[in-house]
Formats: structure tokens, sequence, C-alpha cells
């Protein structure tokens, strides 16, 4: 009965009832032409259901998005291309694209009748306000028999992805403070040593490990002198994104997520024009091990479109993860989320002597409601910013409501400012 009623349109289901109703009459009145003109209009539906059987809907599809990869609230125009498979012609079809929700309302049209072979396109237009990767498909089909009594529901296999990057801020011509090992400042005197131990060494510093002392060189030179990684042909910059769900707050384009990932892509785009070596490390570059390795413009846009919130052990993995990279020294930029001082403690540990650490500590709190632009900041944010100021990192807490491009130029016009501005 419910496979029935699925089928039947309104009209169809009009036509059942009045015709049974017309029958029923007739045989109890004992008119035999009313009972006749009930299984008439019983009978048509049922014949119109059987004619719309035959038809076996072959159809293939090939989805072309321009362009596949869209910002935010940038339209990207669709082609559908339908081709009828089967060896007989197929009836008008209503169809109706099954989009995510993010993309707009699902667009609908008329496919025309197609001989077997016969191919068209239809095109629609579609837009998303968030990022991620977006489904278009499956494409829905509907046909109704020439009264409009019964109708058929159907699914074309296949789907296509529409990429929506996320958004990226200017933050100005301005380059980060950088000194130290990776980053931009005088290359570190270089002495040649003879011997299977020939390594490159320059003079101690304030701050270096004692660790990394060269003892023969230093025997040698009467200097202290400790070992010097070879200076890379690129700055390298290390962005570090923090996605623990519990730590986020808000929703939509207005969350306190939403905001970290416009700040990575931002700053990312910026190294990256700037001719940074950038390594992302967030939870999806840890799991695919890609933090080691330098992303590209493209790449790191993409890597960042599909971010979402997650664990709260993600932190401490993406921590480990990003060590080795920043063991090296360079530039790191820290977006952290509701940070305690235990926390900041492990971040600050990033940051190599000589090198840069520049964090950007979100108040989460003050994303919940929606409300304007504001200049304080929790007690927690501001303990957390202090504990990675003492550590020799640039430290702003960031209350909702403030630009990356704001915050930015707070963080990089100095090397070492502590608090909130």
């Amino acid at each position: 009965m419910r496979r029935l009623r699925d089928v039947l349109t309104t009209r169809g289901r009009s036509f059942v009832a009045a015709g049974a109703t017309l029958a029923l009459s007739g045989m109890v009145l004992g008119f035999s032409d009313l009972t006749r003109c009930g299984v008439l209009l019983v009978s048509l539906p049922v014949v119109s259901g059987l004619l719309m059987r035959r038809h076996s809907l072959r159809l293939a599809l090939e989805r072309s998005p321009r362009p596949s990869r869209v910002a935010i609230d940038e339209p990207a125009i669709v082609t559908v291309g339908i081709e009828n498979r089967a060896p007989t012609k197929t009836p008008l079809l209503m169809a109706e694209e099954q989009l995510d929700y993010a993309l707009g309302d699902r667009p609908r049209f008329v496919v025309p009748p197609l001989r077997a072979g016969e191919r068209c396109s239809v095109t629609y237009t579609v837009r998303s306000h968030i990022r991620g990767r977006h489904r278009l498909g499956p494409l829905g089909v509907r046909l109704r028999d020439p009264f409009g009594l019964t109708s058929r529901v159907g699914a074309v296999s296949g789907s296509g992805e529409l990429i929506v990057l996320p958004r990226i801020e200017p933050l100005g011509s301005g380059r980060p403070p950088g000194n130290g090992i990776g980053a931009e400042g005088a290359i570190p005197h270089m002495v040649a040593l003879h011997g299977e131990d020939d390594v490159s060494v320059r003079e101690y510093r304030d701050g270096d490990d004692l660790r990394r002392i060269h003892w023969p060189a230093t025997a040698r030179t009467g200097d202290l002198m400790v070992r010097q990684e070879d200076r890379p042909a690129r700055r390298r910059a290390v962005i570090l994104l923090d996605s623990r769900a519990s730590a986020h707050r808000g929703s939509g384009s207005a969350s306190s997520f939403e905001w970290a990932v416009t700040a990575a892509a931002s700053i990312s785009a910026h190294l990256i024009h700037q001719r940074y070596a950038v390594h992302l490390a967030t939870a999806e570059t840890v799991e695919d091990s890609q933090v080691a390795a330098p992303l590209e413009y493209e790449q790191m846009l993409d890597v960042l479109a599909v971010a979402q919130t997650g664990r709260d052990q993600d932190l401490s993995e993406v921590l480990h993860s990003a060590h080795p990279v920043t063991g090296a020294g360079g530039l790191v930029v820290a977006i952290l989320a509701g940070l305690t001082g235990d926390q900041a403690r492990q971040v600050a540990a990033l940051r190599q002597p000589g090198g840069v650490g520049l964090a950007m500590i979100l108040d989460t709190d003050t994303f919940n409601g929606g409300r304007g632009p504001r200049n304080d900041v929790s007690e927690i944010t501001q303990a957390a910013a202090e504990v990675l100021h003492n550590a020799g990192w640039s430290a702003l807490g960031v209350p909702a409501g403030r630009s990356v491009a704001t915050v930015w130029g707070s963080l990089s016009s100095s090397s070492t400012p502590a608090g909130v501005r």
C-alpha cells in the first residue's frame, strides 16, 4: 500500500478513490453503468503506472564545475552532461540536483526526451559562504504519465565535488621579525674543520643548547663553539593550528575555529609570498604525515579548506610532529584557543633559541554571542600569553571582533610584545 501511495500522484489517488466509490455505489444501487465508470477510473491509474515501468532510464552523467576550487562567496558554474544509454527514447523528465545545504537551494530543470545515445547539457550556479569540500549530486529524476496520474522517482548515480577555499585577508607587505637559524639575518660565521667529524660550527651564544657544544672546535680555537645547522636556502616558517573542539566556541563563519582557519590561511599565503618555506602543523597534516614537507600555495589552501575540529589529543600530536621541523630554527606562528598555562609551556618549547615565535591566543568565550569588538580578554588567556612572553615569544590574546590583519600587525611589529594590545 505504501508503494502504491508513492507511485500515485494526488490526481491519481483522487481517481482511485472516486472510482472505488462509484463502483461500490453502482453495485449497491444496481446501476451497472455507474459501476463501469468506477472500474474505468480505477483502471486508468493502474494502466498508466504499468506503461511508466517500460522506461529503463539508463542515464549517464558527467559534472564539470568551473572553477572546481572557489573562494568563499565566489560563484561556480556547474555543467551537467546527461546521456541516454537505453535503446529507447526517454520521456520528458523533471530533474533535481542534490546538493550540500551550504551550496544553497537545489536546482531544478527539465530534461527533454532523448533518443538512444543522445546527449544534452544543463547548467546551474552555486556559491557557498562556508569553506569545505561540498558534494554535488546525485541527480534525482521524476517522470509522469501524460494524464498526471502516476509518477516515478529515481536517482542517477554519480556525484562530484566543489572545494570552497578558506577566506584570505591581505596582511600588507611587511615582513615578520627574523633572526637566528633559518630566519632572515646575517649568515653566521662558519669554520671548516678536517676529518670525518667535519661539521659547520659557530661561536657560542647565550641561550644555545649546551648539548650542541663542539668540543674539538672549542679546543682548537680556544673559544666555546657549537654545532651549526646548515642555513636553509629558504627561510622556514611553521604555522600551527589548534583544532580542539573543546577549546573553540561559536558556530558557522563567526566561530573561533573559522577565525583561526582564516588566520592560518592568511598568514601562510603572506609568508609564501615572502618566499618562506611554510610547514602546516594541523591535525590533517599530522594524519597524512605532511608536517615535515613545506607546502605550496595551492596545497596549503586544500588542507585548510577541509580542516575540522577534533579531539583534545590532537594538540599534543601536532606539537610532537612539529618539534622536528622547528628544531632547525626559523619562524613559528601558533594560532591557539582556550590555552591553559601548562599547554602554553608545551607550545613555548617549539621556539628554538635565536628563533622567532608568534602566538595568537583566542579568547574563545568572547566568540559565543556574536558581540562586537572587545579590548579585554580573560585572565586565563592573559596568563597563557604571559607564559609564552616569558619564554621569548611574541604573544597576543585575541577577543572576538579583531581582524587577522590587525592582530598580525601587532605581533609582527615587535619581536617580544606581551599580553594584550
